[in-house]
């Protein structure tokens, strides 16, 4: 019922900026909670690395704190993923998460996008 697609990775240089978009289709009957960002480098676990609530309050693993900025749009269920200062530790494929579910019901759901690449390299 709900369904993720990222876009706006690539290739940056040390220093430069990417802003990552995730756009949400989901049915009528149902309501997207809490948006998140998540990063997986190869070989690594993968970590969370923003996440946005319906109310606006942002949490940011300490590595990306102060360099990335998450965001929502809410009237086109969107998330999106403004990274500056990026540094070769932040290659990874990063996926976009919404919690959601009916808002009659504590059920909530959880589902991921396909994933975009982030490469920062000279």
């Amino acid at each position: 019922q709900v369904q993720l697609v990222e876009s706006g990775g690539g290739l940056v240089q040390p220093g430069g900026s990417l802003r990552l978009t995730c756009v949400a289709t989901v049915e009528s009957s149902f309501k997207i909670f809490t948006m998140g960002w998540y990063r997986q480098a190869p070989e690594k676990q993968r970590e969370m690395v923003a996440t946005i609530a319906t109310s606006g309050n942002t949490k940011f693993v300490d590595t990306v704190k102060g360099r990335f900025t998450i965001s929502r749009d809410d009237a086109k269920k969107a998330v999106y993923l403004q990274m500056n200062t990026l540094k070769p530790e932040d290659t990874a494929v990063y996926y976009c998460q919404a919690e959601w579910g009916r808002p009659s019901t504590s059920i909530r759901r959880a589902s991921w996008g396909q994933g975009t690449q982030v490469t920062v390299s000279s």
